[in-house]
């Protein structure tokens, strides 16, 4: 989807950022200081960094004032601290940064963040049945209700997925859950949500709450595995009891 640079001196942010951007599809190239982060700028030209301010060789913002005077600060930058004062963000949105990140970062401001340097400047088509052009960027993080009461909006293209289907003709509940109901005609990234919840519910009822297992069937890492799914807002101790 887009090319990001993730420059922080903290291998622990690093990898992190890397995975979740990484699974929303974007690539991710990682520097853990200013000597890298301009090695990158020059040979990959990121469509958006997120720089970290306070690092050993050079801090971010000198780093940003460097790309800002030398014509080089030709895309969005999201600039990152746990430690930064008012003072320190208000220097680097006069600089150029186009937004500022306060350590630790949460998914859901994360993501909206990336999705609006992306995004900005760029013409986007109206979205469909008069919705704001940042009812997207909204729904990132959240859960959104599957299934609720009075279903979905009139004309609304769904499809209802029966999460007690047969696998190799044995039927296998997600016990508590009966039906999902996916409205297609959500924005991408909520659909996708809503599908990977039921996915996970029913893979998490199949295997007897077993994360290994799931692990293994769906090809994550276990700690990604239970990242997402507590970004999805799956239920695990109920998942537990259940398969007990």
């Amino acid at each position: 989807m887009a090319n990001i640079l993730v420059v922080d001196d903290e291998l622990g942010i690093r990898e992190l950022l890397f995975e979740i951007l990484n699974d929303e599809g974007h690539a991710v190239e990682l520097a853990e200081n200013a000597a890298q982060a301009r090695d990158h700028r020059r040979r990959y030209t990121p469509d958006l960094v997120l720089l970290d301010i306070w690092m050993p060789d050079t801090d971010g913002v000198t780093l940003l004032k460097e790309w800002a005077t030398s014509g080089l600060l030709t895309m969005p930058v999201i600039m990152m601290s746990g430690h930064a004062t008012i003072d320190t963000a208000v220097e680097a949105t006069r600089i150029g940064a186009m937004a500022f990140l306060e350590k630790p970062i949460t998914l859901q401001k994360l993501l909206q963040a990336v999705d609006k340097g992306l995004n900005r400047g760029a013409a986007r088509p109206a979205a469909p049945h008069g919705t704001a052009s940042g009812a997207h960027a909204a729904a990132v993080g959240s859960n959104a209700a599957v299934g609720a009461n009075g279903g979905p909006s009139g004309g609304a293209l769904t499809a209802v997925v029966n999460t007690a289907v047969a696998v190799p003709a044995v039927a296998v509940p997600v016990a508590g859950a009966g039906l999902h109901t996916l409205d297609l005609d959500a924005p991408l990234r909520e659909a996708r949500d809503a599908f990977e919840k039921a996915y996970f519910e029913f893979h998490l009822a199949k295997e007897n709450g077993s994360m290994t297992r799931v692990a293994e069937k769906s090809g994550l890492e276990r700690t990604h595995l239970y990242r997402k799914l507590k970004q999805l807002g799956v239920d695990l101790s109920r998942a537990k009891r259940n398969a007990a």
